[in-house]
């Protein structure tokens, strides 16, 4: 009798633990669509949506981190990454959590130009004081 109690509860637990599931699935899985409708829809706003999820970030946030907008050049957006990079440096009281977020952003724009497989460039060189 106690183990026939038992059993129920278990199965009705695995029953709640199935249909929560199943609902944060479908919840994705239409936050997923939505995503991609935001960016256009159709295959360039997958890949928009596809590249905001694997780099963490969005591109207006990258432009905004970056302080740049996604018309200015490679060289603009390049001296507003070292610069930022520089400053944050840990080594001179930056953070390295800034740091982090100025390297994401520099990613995310990269993914954005069509540069997916390159990393950033390395920061430019220490000066000795």
């Amino acid at each position: 009798m106690v183990l026939k109690n038992i059993i129920q509860v278990a199965l009705a637990g695995v029953q709640v633990v199935g249909k929560a599931f199943g609902r944060a699935l479908q919840s994705e899985i239409r936050a997923s669509q939505q995503a991609a409708q935001r960016h256009g829809g159709g295959k360039e706003g997958r890949r928009k949506a596809v590249a905001d999820t694997s780099s963490g970030m969005t591109l207006q946030e990258a432009t905004q981190i970056l302080n740049v907008s996604e018309a200015d050049s490679n060289e603009q957006i390049q001296k507003s990454y070292d610069h930022l990079f520089k400053v944050n440096d840990k080594s001179v009281g930056g953070s390295f959590y800034l740091q982090s977020k100025v390297v994401r952003a520099k990613e995310r724009l990269d993914i954005e130009q069509g540069k997916e497989g390159q990393t950033p460039p390395p920061p430019p060189p220490k000066e000795d004081s």
